[in-house]
Protein backbone atom coordinates (compact mmCIF):
# COMPACT_ATOMS: atom_id res chain seq x y z
CA UNK A 1 0.00 0.00 0.00
CA UNK A 2 2.62 2.72 0.89
CA UNK A 3 4.54 1.60 -2.59
CA UNK A 4 1.40 2.49 -4.26
CA UNK A 5 0.74 5.45 -2.50
CA UNK A 6 4.19 6.90 -2.70
CA UNK A 7 6.09 5.31 -5.30
CA UNK A 8 9.94 5.51 -5.41
CA UNK A 9 11.91 7.27 -7.74
CA UNK A 10 15.39 6.91 -9.21
CA UNK A 11 17.81 9.20 -6.45
CA UNK A 12 19.49 10.46 -10.01
CA UNK A 13 16.48 10.98 -12.43
CA UNK A 14 13.45 10.97 -10.35
CA UNK A 15 12.05 7.99 -12.65
CA UNK A 16 9.50 5.71 -11.31
CA UNK A 17 11.37 2.63 -10.27
CA UNK A 18 10.03 -0.78 -11.35
CA UNK A 19 9.44 -3.52 -7.89
CA UNK A 20 12.88 -5.07 -9.80
CA UNK A 21 14.85 -1.80 -9.36
CA UNK A 22 15.97 0.04 -6.17
CA UNK A 23 17.55 2.83 -5.88
CA UNK A 24 18.73 3.52 -9.55
CA UNK A 25 16.74 3.20 -12.48
CA UNK A 26 17.87 0.62 -14.97
CA UNK A 27 19.01 3.59 -17.05
CA UNK A 28 20.67 5.55 -14.83
CA UNK A 29 22.54 2.15 -13.73
CA UNK A 30 24.02 1.91 -16.78
CA UNK A 31 24.65 5.34 -17.73
CA UNK A 32 25.64 7.53 -14.24
CA UNK A 33 29.28 9.34 -14.75
CA UNK A 34 30.47 6.06 -12.51
CA UNK A 35 33.65 7.67 -10.53
CA UNK A 36 36.69 5.52 -11.68
CA UNK A 37 39.88 6.66 -9.60
CA UNK A 38 41.60 9.51 -8.52
CA UNK A 39 43.72 11.38 -10.89
CA UNK A 40 45.31 12.92 -8.05
CA UNK A 41 45.92 12.20 -4.26
CA UNK A 42 44.70 14.74 -1.24
CA UNK A 43 47.36 15.22 1.41
CA UNK A 44 46.85 13.63 4.47
CA UNK A 45 44.08 11.13 3.03
CA UNK A 46 45.46 7.49 2.80
CA UNK A 47 43.29 6.66 0.28
CA UNK A 48 39.95 7.86 -1.62
CA UNK A 49 37.33 7.29 -3.50
CA UNK A 50 33.64 8.58 -4.97
CA UNK A 51 30.58 6.75 -6.38
CA UNK A 52 29.93 9.33 -9.19
CA UNK A 53 31.35 12.42 -11.01
CA UNK A 54 29.61 15.56 -10.13
CA UNK A 55 27.62 16.19 -13.47
CA UNK A 56 24.61 15.94 -14.95
CA UNK A 57 21.65 13.93 -12.86
CA UNK A 58 24.36 13.45 -9.74
CA UNK A 59 24.86 17.00 -9.42
CA UNK A 60 20.93 18.09 -9.68
CA UNK A 61 20.68 15.08 -7.22
CA UNK A 62 23.05 16.24 -4.70
CA UNK A 63 21.98 19.68 -5.09
CA UNK A 64 18.54 18.95 -4.13
CA UNK A 65 19.63 16.55 -1.26
CA UNK A 66 21.75 19.79 0.44
CA UNK A 67 19.51 22.69 -0.54
CA UNK A 68 16.50 21.13 -1.12
CA UNK A 69 15.30 19.40 1.72
CA UNK A 70 15.50 15.40 0.33
CA UNK A 71 17.13 14.05 3.12
CA UNK A 72 15.90 10.82 2.02
CA UNK A 73 18.82 10.80 -0.47
CA UNK A 74 20.93 10.06 2.44
CA UNK A 75 19.57 6.55 2.62
CA UNK A 76 19.97 5.48 -1.18
CA UNK A 77 23.40 7.26 -1.34
CA UNK A 78 25.12 5.11 1.21
CA UNK A 79 23.34 1.61 0.00
CA UNK A 80 25.21 2.40 -2.97
CA UNK A 81 28.27 3.68 -1.62
CA UNK A 82 28.16 0.70 1.16
CA UNK A 83 28.33 -1.90 -1.63
CA UNK A 84 31.03 0.28 -3.49
CA UNK A 85 33.63 -0.01 0.06
CA UNK A 86 32.56 -3.68 1.29
CA UNK A 87 35.74 -4.70 -0.30
CA UNK A 88 38.22 -2.02 0.14
CA UNK A 89 40.38 -1.08 3.02
CA UNK A 90 37.49 1.48 3.99
CA UNK A 91 35.74 -1.37 5.35
CA UNK A 92 38.23 -2.15 7.95
CA UNK A 93 37.84 1.58 9.37
CA UNK A 94 37.62 1.52 12.77
CA UNK A 95 35.16 4.46 13.19
CA UNK A 96 32.81 6.47 10.86
CA UNK A 97 32.64 10.16 10.60
CA UNK A 98 32.26 13.05 8.41
CA UNK A 99 32.94 16.68 7.13
CA UNK A 100 30.88 18.66 9.29
CA UNK A 101 29.24 21.72 8.59
CA UNK A 102 29.21 25.27 10.52
CA UNK A 103 26.30 26.04 12.95
CA UNK A 104 24.96 28.35 11.07
CA UNK A 105 24.71 26.99 7.80
CA UNK A 106 23.44 23.51 9.74
CA UNK A 107 20.69 26.04 11.84
CA UNK A 108 19.73 27.23 7.53
CA UNK A 109 19.68 24.08 6.36
CA UNK A 110 18.54 22.16 8.78
CA UNK A 111 20.59 19.55 8.58
CA UNK A 112 23.92 18.18 8.58
CA UNK A 113 24.25 16.32 4.82
CA UNK A 114 27.30 14.73 5.27
CA UNK A 115 26.40 13.25 8.51
CA UNK A 116 23.09 11.52 7.46
CA UNK A 117 25.27 9.43 4.93
CA UNK A 118 27.78 8.58 7.71
CA UNK A 119 25.03 7.16 9.92
CA UNK A 120 23.02 5.45 6.92
CA UNK A 121 26.40 4.11 6.01
CA UNK A 122 27.26 3.21 9.50
CA UNK A 123 24.74 0.72 8.92
CA UNK A 124 25.18 -0.65 5.77
CA UNK A 125 28.97 -1.88 6.78
CA UNK A 126 28.40 -1.72 10.34
CA UNK A 127 31.23 0.67 11.51
CA UNK A 128 30.32 2.97 14.75
CA UNK A 129 29.57 5.96 13.47
CA UNK A 130 30.92 9.01 15.99
CA UNK A 131 30.92 12.96 16.07
CA UNK A 132 34.67 12.86 15.61
CA UNK A 133 34.63 16.94 14.36
CA UNK A 134 33.42 20.14 14.79
CA UNK A 135 33.57 22.89 12.49
CA UNK A 136 34.79 25.81 15.14
CA UNK A 137 34.72 28.83 12.35
CA UNK A 138 32.11 29.55 9.55
CA UNK A 139 33.34 30.05 6.53
CA UNK A 140 32.04 31.08 2.84
CA UNK A 141 30.91 27.69 1.07
CA UNK A 142 33.88 26.39 -1.25
CA UNK A 143 31.91 25.89 -4.25
CA UNK A 144 32.66 30.05 -4.85
CA UNK A 145 36.25 29.91 -4.63
CA UNK A 146 38.13 29.02 -7.50
CA UNK A 147 41.62 28.77 -6.75
CA UNK A 148 42.75 26.09 -4.97
CA UNK A 149 44.90 27.75 -2.68
CA UNK A 150 42.33 29.71 -1.77
CA UNK A 151 39.80 26.73 -0.95
CA UNK A 152 42.98 26.00 1.36
CA UNK A 153 43.44 29.09 3.49
CA UNK A 154 39.41 29.16 3.56
CA UNK A 155 38.98 26.22 5.71
CA UNK A 156 42.96 26.38 7.27
CA UNK A 157 42.38 26.14 10.96
CA UNK A 158 38.29 25.57 10.88
CA UNK A 159 37.83 22.35 12.46
CA UNK A 160 38.71 20.74 15.40
CA UNK A 161 39.00 16.65 16.93
CA UNK A 162 36.36 16.28 19.51
CA UNK A 163 37.43 13.04 21.35
CA UNK A 164 41.31 12.53 21.71
CA UNK A 165 40.87 9.61 23.54
CA UNK A 166 39.06 7.53 21.17
CA UNK A 167 40.63 8.98 17.94
CA UNK A 168 44.14 7.17 19.51
CA UNK A 169 45.59 5.13 17.10
CA UNK A 170 42.48 4.15 15.22
CA UNK A 171 41.56 3.97 11.37
CA UNK A 172 39.37 6.45 10.00
CA UNK A 173 36.66 6.14 7.16
CA UNK A 174 35.73 10.01 6.80
CA UNK A 175 32.35 11.02 4.78
CA UNK A 176 31.71 14.02 2.07
CA UNK A 177 29.15 14.58 -0.19
CA UNK A 178 31.11 16.64 -2.94
CA UNK A 179 35.25 16.64 -3.32
CA UNK A 180 36.68 19.06 -5.81
CA UNK A 181 40.16 20.19 -5.31
CA UNK A 182 39.93 18.25 -1.74
CA UNK A 183 41.00 21.51 0.26
CA UNK A 184 38.07 20.58 3.06
CA UNK A 185 38.59 16.59 3.33
CA UNK A 186 42.46 17.18 3.55
CA UNK A 187 42.11 19.70 6.32
CA UNK A 188 39.81 17.55 8.02
CA UNK A 189 42.05 14.72 7.82
CA UNK A 190 44.88 16.37 9.20
CA UNK A 191 42.92 17.24 11.93
CA UNK A 192 42.11 13.59 12.81
CA UNK A 193 45.46 12.25 12.18
CA UNK A 194 47.14 15.19 14.61
CA UNK A 195 44.59 14.30 16.79
CA UNK A 196 45.76 11.08 16.96
CA UNK A 197 44.44 8.72 14.40
CA UNK A 198 46.44 6.15 12.38
CA UNK A 199 45.17 6.56 9.19
CA UNK A 200 41.99 8.51 7.30
CA UNK A 201 40.48 6.80 4.58
CA UNK A 202 37.81 9.47 2.41
CA UNK A 203 34.68 8.40 0.80
CA UNK A 204 32.57 10.77 -1.24
CA UNK A 205 28.96 10.65 -2.90
CA UNK A 206 30.52 12.72 -5.69
CA UNK A 207 33.95 14.10 -7.11
CA UNK A 208 34.67 16.81 -9.53
CA UNK A 209 35.29 15.35 -12.65
CA UNK A 210 39.00 16.70 -12.99
CA UNK A 211 39.81 14.56 -10.11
Amino acid sequence: MFRLLFPPKCVLCKKFLSRQETDLCHSCRENAPVFCRPKSKIPFVAQWTALWYYKDTVKTSIHKFKFGGRRTHADAYSRLLGMKLQSSPCAEADFITWVPVSFRRRWKRGYDQASLVAYALSKELGIPCKKLLRKVRHTPPQSGIRKAAERRANVLGAYRATDLTLLRGKTILLIDDVVTTGATASECAKTLLTAGAKQVFLAAVAAAQND
